[in-house]
């Protein structure tokens, strides 16, 4: 996996890039792009005054506002880094702002649900290319963002049935340069595949946690004292954004729901398996995940290092 971004273009690939919510997501692209001189001008937009001043501070954008309409206002491409519960919102307020031949996109985990919500409000002539980066970390803010984020990382894009090609193709490039693997699906099978390798991990991260927490014969300090690394890792994902992720869940409900149901009835298997001392199933299945966890270290989206292996010093 290479470990740093390349040099920067000679010339950035839009004019002017506003960028709606500056946390881990919206300020690594801000990072990246600004390394990478994918835009000419880079807009910060966010509705807390607070994080604009942050982003002020850290010198990640050239102009910083909590007007919508305004903060899109000439830009070429808009990119909504918001909870997913926040797009029709967000949608509606930008909408005004928007010139014609201007392309949105997002980084929303869930798809379909951010489809309905923003197209119905963008002006004629203006293109959705939705998209979903398969990357981040447990934190958030605009401290949080680092210029590698995405290097190696999946992009997602989901465009509608019409799409306008050049639009598409100007996002794929967008998130290539930034060291992505770009990939192009609808948006209810982007949702059914990330109900099952992100978001129901999330859930259950969220309640093995929660669960923990709410032992009565055993006391949190003990939990954190005695942690082995499966609890570990459990307490990383869990720790995640707590809006966006019930956001998440709540615009994704029938994909999550419908893989809920599928892991309830394994997990019914496996325990009559362990009641039955069945262990000839359980090694079987032990030894199918284990291959898929050596498959996910061989396509470079794992390494043995902390953290994915990410860089957190640099670019």
């Amino acid at each position: 996996m290479p470990e740093r971004l390349g040099p920067p273009r000679a010339a950035p690939l839009f004019g002017r890039v506003a960028i709606i919510g500056f946390g881990l997501i919206g300020s690594s692209i801000a990072r990246a792009a600004r390394h990478l001189n994918l835009a000419g001008t880079l807009v910060a937009v966010d509705r807390d005054e607070a994080v604009l001043a942050r982003v002020r501070e850290l010198g990640l954008a050239e102009e910083a506002t909590a007007d919508l309409a305004a903060g899109v206002g000439d830009a070429d491409l808009a990119i909504i880094c918001v909870p997913v519960g926040a797009y029709g919102a967000v949608a509606e307020a930008m909408a005004p702002g928007l010139k014609p031949g201007a392309i949105v996109s997002d980084v929303g985990s869930v798809k379909a649900s951010v489809i309905a919500q923003v197209q119905p409000h963008l002006p004629a002539g203006v293109h959705f290319v939705p998209a979903h980066p398969v990357a981040g970390t447990e934190h958030s803010g605009p401290d949080a963002g680092f210029a590698t984020l995405f290097l190696n990382r999946w992009c997602i894009l989901t465009p509608t049935e019409g799409a306008d090609q050049g639009a598409v193709d100007r996002v794929r490039n967008f998130w290539s340069a930034m060291g992505a693997n770009v990939e192009t699906m609808t948006a209810q099978h982007h949702d059914l595949v990330l109900a099952i390798t992100s978001h129901v991990p999330h859930l259950i991260a969220y309640n093995i946690v929660g669960t923990a927490a709410d032992l009565e014969t055993v006391t949190q300090s003990e939990v954190i004292k005695f942690s082995a690394g499966g609890f570990r890792d459990f307490t990383r994902i869990a720790a995640s954004d707590p809006t966006m992720w019930r956001d998440v869940f709540l615009h994704n409900k029938e994909a999550v729901l419908e893989m809920l149901g599928r892991l309830n009835e394994d997990i019914a298997l496996l325990a009559r398996a362990i009641r039955w001392g069945e262990g000839d199933k359980l090694f079987d299945l032990f030894t199918r995940t284990r291959a898929i966890r050596r498959g996910i270290i061989s396509v470079g989206q794992e390494t043995p290092e902390p953290d994915f292996g990410r860089r957190r010093d640099g670019q």
